[in-house]
């Protein structure tokens, strides 16, 4: 699956024209400056300084490194915000377990965000303008009304006023950030619509909202079907018991995965369907990795 930095217009261009003396931008009233706010731009990780105000101090090590394994196969879905400083030179806003983990992957780039001083109101006409594009995937159009929360702090009746949509619509597609970052890109990238995410939502076991996705992609399942199946998954835990004649108690726990993690060195996906028959996925990053693999399974 493409990686869902690929789809965006990541701003490279503009993203060399910010090393250019000549070009500094500082506030809004600079050339090219509306370019900047409310589009993402790839930024050089190492011109980003950590916010010396951020209130969290304890990052669990187990969690930063479940993120670097999904970005090193998904890369970085949401950006992170930045607030410029000086030529080249950036202050995290948030974000900062995406960066952490983008280092550990080893990218020398991340995209971003920019905030120069006193942009609130043209970020907020910036952003309003691109949910307004007929361009925009669901999750582009949830993560603009994310913004406009976290940094504007805009409650969702005001944004309603501010977008001229429903505030019932601006919640539905808010709640798609509440899905699996798999589930996400598969929108970004057309495999499922809205409305197979919308379906899905309603189950709050990620796995399970995988498990259900890869059987909409595989079977081609209509929305109508996805949301007769996750009815039935549904029900069937509100009984306690589940189908006996296709259906299977295997589970394959934490541990088990954690033995297939440690094995081949990498974050393995294994997935169990309810009819018994799973899927493991086994990740490599090179060819040498894939060779290091073989070597592992010959002895």
């Amino acid at each position: 699956m493409a990686k869902a930095v690929k789809k965006q217009a990541l701003g490279r261009g503009l993203s060399a024209l910010l090393k250019d003396p000549e070009n500094d931008i500082k506030s809004i009233a600079d050339k090219n400056a509306d370019k900047l706010i409310g589009n993402i731009i790839e930024l050089d990780i190492d011109a980003i300084e950590i916010n010396p105000f951020q209130p969290r101090t304890n990052f669990n090590e187990e969690t930063i490194q479940e993120l670097a394994s999904s970005i090193r196969e998904l890369g970085v879905i949401q950006p992170i915000t930045v607030r410029k400083l000086d030529f080249n030179k950036y202050q995290l806003i948030s974000g900062e377990r995406r960066l952490r983990a983008s280092k550990v992957v080893g990218l020398t780039t991340i995209p971003a965000f920019i905030r120069i001083a006193n942009d609130n109101e043209s970020l907020v006409m910036a952003l309003v303008e691109n949910i307004q594009r007929h361009d925009l995937d669901p999750i582009e159009i949830a993560l603009s009304y994310q913004r406009l929360i976290d940094e504007i702090q805009l409650t969702q009746e005001q944004m309603s006023e501010r977008v001229g949509k429903k505030r019932s619509t601006i919640a539905n597609y808010m709640r798609l950030l509440k899905l699996d970052p798999i589930i996400q890109t598969g929108i970004r990238d057309g495999f499922i619509s809205m409305g197979h995410g919308r379906a899905i939502i309603n189950i709050d076991n990620h796995d399970v909202q995988t498990d259900i996705y890869h059987r909409i992609v595989s079977e081609n399942l209509s929305v109508r079907e996805t949301e007769t199946l996750v009815k039935n998954y549904q029900e069937g835990k509100a009984s306690g018991t589940k189908k006996t004649s296709k259906s299977s108690t295997f589970v394959v726990d934490k541990e088990h995965k954690k033995l297939f993690n440690d094995f081949f060195g990498s974050k393995t996906s294994v997935k169990v369907s309810e009819n018994g028959k799973g899927k493991i996925t086994i990740p490599f990053n090179s060819e040498d990795d894939f060779k290091r693999i073989i070597k592992l399974l010959k002895n």
